[in-house]
């Protein structure tokens, strides 16, 4: 039951979040005077992008490569994927003009609201009090990712509003995030199979099963 409620679950943001982006490069696109051909000629590589990480992700997840690695020297196959998606992103709006023509229109109400749905964070606590996720893991992680979900929705409602403390959340917000990131990354490396594992021994910890560990987190955090 719990893990048709992961596939369901994570299978459902998978759909959600890419359409943000989309629909934040869109919005973005149409304010920095992009025409329809103009538009279709950078969402449809976006798209394409979004479409195939995922795609990659998910193979890489079935075969065993996102487990951590077993060995110091092994490839850190998760952590590419971490941060490899952010990588590719930020080269294309890097080296695409019209591409950085929009995002340089993207205020920071629609990039902190894309940390919103890091609430989704909140499945490692059901999947510690289901037994396949150890605390040392779903307690800082999940606790952490709905923080960061809660910081990100006051920073984009304060935006939204104009309010005089909206700098200031907003700078919050991205200081919980970033530690809600280091945190959940070493935490689940310490806790499962591999190198660097020092707690929670003899637990399996499902996160590095699919399809919890293809989960559009990587998106959420990364982006």
């Amino acid at each position: 039951m719990y893990e048709l409620f992961i596939e369901f679950y994570l299978r459902s943001f998978a759909v959600i979040l890419p359409a943000m982006a989309i629909a934040v490069f869109a919005v973005n696109g149409k304010m920095a005077g992009l025409g329809f051909t103009q538009m279709s000629r950078r969402l449809v590589p976006l798209i394409a992008f979004l479409g195939l990480w995922y795609a990659l992700a998910t193979a890489a997840a079935k075969a065993g490569y996102l487990a951590p690695p077993p060995t110091f020297t092994d490839p850190p196959y998760i952590l590419m994927f971490l941060f490899g998606g952010a990588g590719i992103f930020w080269a294309y709006v890097r080296f695409n003009s019209l591409a950085r023509q929009v995002m340089d229109q993207t205020g920071q109400i629609f990039l902190i609201g894309m940390q919103i749905p890091r609430f989704m964070g909140g499945m490692f606590l059901i999947g510690w009090m289901a037994g396949e996720i150890p605390w040392q893991f779903a307690l800082p992680a999940g606790i952490g990712d709905m923080w960061a979900g809660w910081a990100a929705m006051q920073a984009t409602k304060a935006l939204y509003n104009d309010a005089p403390d909206a700098n200031k959340l907003v700078k919050r917000a991205n200081i919980i995030g970033m530690l809600d990131f280091v945190v959940a990354v070493s935490t689940g490396l310490m806790s499962s199979d591999g190198f660097a594992r020092v707690m929670a021994h003899g637990q399996v910890n499902l996160i590095n099963d699919y399809p919890t560990d293809c989960s559009p987190r990587f998106l959420c955090r990364s982006f």
